[in-house]
């Protein structure tokens, strides 16, 4: 087995290794408003669960070149983002929203996404995801080493979800028929495969 000092690769170097290893990665698909009104829409992998009480996400959103992504300069700004979860039926969509766009220009009409208002904060959501929810900025912290900052880890508390009633039943969510897809390494994805149980140990 190899053993690898991370100090010794490049950014590059660590990061292939890590989005190789880390696998499958589930994909959030973040709407934000900038401070001119512009509706940004970007998917980011590095997301997960904190807690659930109260109900708490994390965005880790990567920097280039110590620059901030329009995604975490809005969110930290106004405070309010929506999370949806990337599905089959929407991911082509949303993987157009990866483009570099200037912060005037809007990913969502990029994709032909159609907007849909939020109950709870002014950002709106996507028509087009099973699942989305609406969130307020909890925690914003800037990580990265002692020359530059690497990202924005932003902590977001939902306030509301909305789920497609025929995939929630006995508040439970149907994972083949949300078909949330995930992401791999390079241009690599991965759909829901083969499901097993395990009894947990008492």
């Amino acid at each position: 087995m190899l053993s690898i000092d991370p100090e010794s690769l490049s950014e590059r170097e660590n990061y292939k290794f890590l989005i190789g290893s880390i696998i499958p990665r589930p994909i959030a698909f973040v709407t934000s408003i900038s401070k001119d009104g512009v509706l940004n829409g970007a998917p980011f992998s590095y997301f997960n669960i904190v807690s659930s009480n109260p109900p708490l996400i994390s965005l880790s959103i990567q920097r280039s070149g110590g620059r901030q992504k329009d995604t975490a300069r809005n969110i930290i700004e106004s405070k309010e983002f929506v999370v949806h979860i990337v599905d089959e039926q929407n991911v082509e969509k949303i993987n157009k929203t990866a483009a570099n766009l200037p912060p005037n220009e809007s990913e969502i009409d990029l994709a032909n996404l159609t907007p849909v208002e939020s109950v709870r904060i002014s950002v709106p959501g996507v028509k087009e995801a099973k699942i989305r929810m609406e969130c307020l900025l909890e925690h914003s912290l800037e990580l990265g080493g002692l020359d530059t900052t690497g990202c924005d880890l932003i902590i977001g508390k939902v306030v509301q979800f909305h789920i497609e009633s025929d995939i929630y039943q006995n508040g439970r969510i149907d994972p083949r028929g949300l078909a949330a897809v995930s992401r791999l390494a390079g241009i690599n994805y991965a759909k829901i495969g083969e499901i097993f149980d395990l009894d947990r140990p008492k």
